[in-house]
């Protein structure tokens, strides 16, 4: 696996906090059934990737700030695109769009819930060791 020396660009990779390299969801966010699943540690340096039981509740705080700014951006490129419509186009678009985000919204909210709380850091491997 390619070597993310970014702690950003690792981030919105979705890696391993810790080593940059593993990834943090086992499938693809575009997977309507298994787009949540995570392994239980780094198949590339094995960090756990839940600290503790319950970890993620916290992500969902985190989701809801998404959600919100979901519907904030949304409903105004609404408004302005389409001239202030009948509510009707706005809840449809509102629902439809934060529906179609969710995936994206989960993994990121766990992903900025392991980074900024998990207490992991980042340790790059030396060179030429796998």
């Amino acid at each position: 696996m390619t070597r993310i020396n970014s702690t950003a660009l690792a981030l919105l990779q979705q890696r391993c906090p810790r080593c940059h390299e593993g990834p943090l969801f086992s499938y693809s966010a575009a997977n309507p059934v298994r787009f949540a699943e995570m392994p239980a540690h780094c198949p590339v340096c094995g960090q756990a990737y839940e600290p503790e039981p319950g970890f993620y509740w916290g992500a969902m705080f985190i989701s809801y700030a998404f959600s919100t700014a979901i519907m904030l951006v949304t409903g105004f490129l609404v408004y302005y695109l389409f001239h202030d419509p009948a509510v009707w186009v706005y809840v449809t678009s509102v629902a439809a769009l934060a529906v179609l985000l969710t995936p994206l919204s989960l993994r990121y909210s766990r992903t900025l819930m392991l980074y900024w709380f998990g207490g992991v850091h980042y340790q790059p491997r030396p060179a030429g060791t796998h």
